[in-house]
């Protein structure tokens, strides 16, 4: 198994619309090509952020990396993901005004099997 998180720190104010936005456009695509969502969680920071974080499972490193080119290749989800930016003043205005720091890294369980 292949697992990654992939997590952002989000300026409170955008939180809703950043989870509609991975429950209505993100999520769905990413199934739709075989990822598997473990779980997606959020904590306060208790400043005016909030981390929003997702584990997710894949069958093999190479699983993943097939799976995220169809992702990123599917024009329909590529087009939905443009038009979601212009609605909230484009790509830069929302990585500048609203996410302040993202990651997408694979993790490795310590759990013996």
């Amino acid at each position: 198994m292949f697992h990654r998180r992939k997590y952002y720190i989000i300026k409170k104010e955008f939180v809703e619309i950043f989870n509609n936005h991975f429950n209505e456009t993100n999520l769905p695509n990413q199934l739709k090509h075989g990822a598997r969502l473990v779980g997606r969680w959020m904590r306060d920071n208790e400043d005016d952020t909030v981390e929003i974080f997702a584990i997710w499972e894949y069958d093999s490193y190479e699983e993943y990396v097939r799976i995220e080119k169809n992702v990123r290749s599917d024009e329909a989800h590529l087009q939905r993901i443009q038009e979601w930016y212009e609605k909230h003043g484009g790509r830069a205005h929302v990585i500048r005004e609203y996410i302040v720091a993202m990651q997408n890294e694979a993790i490795v369980s310590t759990v013996r099997e």
